[in-house]
C-alpha cells in the first residue's frame, strides 16, 4: 500500500508533527481542521475551503467523503452550520458525529475532521 502525505503549509504543521491528510491506499485521512473567521459560520466555511484543498489533491471531492466528525466547544452553535454542511454534502452525506469539546485555541469555534474512501484506478 502506498502511502502519500499532503501538507497546507500551517504553521503547526511542523510544530506539532503532523500533516493536513495522509492517503493510504483508497483511503483519504483529513487531519481535524479549523478555519479562520469572526464566527462559527465564517470558520466552518474556511475550514471546509481548506479540507477541500487537500481532498482535491488527494484526487477526490466531497462525494468521496465517508465520515465527519464535527468539534465544538459550544454545541449549540452547530445548528448555524447546518445549511452550509448540507449544502457542502449534498446528496452525498457521510456518516457524521458532532462532539462537544475543548478546542486548541479558545478563537476556534469549530473544528472538522472527515475520511474519504476513493479507489484509484489498477
Amino acid at each position: 500500500m502506498t502511502i502519500t502525505r499532503i501538507h497546507s503549509g500551517g504553521a503547526f504543521e511542523p510544530k506539532v508533527g503532523y500533516c493536513r491528510a495522509v492517503v493510504a491506499g483508497d483511503w483519504i485521512h483529513v487531519a481535524g481542521t479549523v478555519g479562520q473567521g469572526d464566527d462559527v459560520t465564517e470558520q466552518c466555511r474556511d475550514a471546509l475551503r481548506i479540507i477541500h484543498a487537500a481532498l482535491t489533491e488527494a484526487g477526490a471531492d466531497w462525494a468521496d467523503v465517508v465520515r465527519v466528525t464535527y468539534m465544538l466547544p459550544d454545541r449549540h452553535q452547530f445548528e448555524p452550520c447546518w445549511p452550509i454542511l448540507a449544502e457542502t454534502f449534498g446528496t452525498h452525506p457521510p456518516a457524521a458525529t458532532m462532539i462537544e469539546c475543548g478546542l486548541i485555541d479558545p478563537k476556534y469555534r469549530i473544528e472538522i475532521e472527515v475520511t474519504a474512501y476513493k479507489p484509484r484506478a489498477a
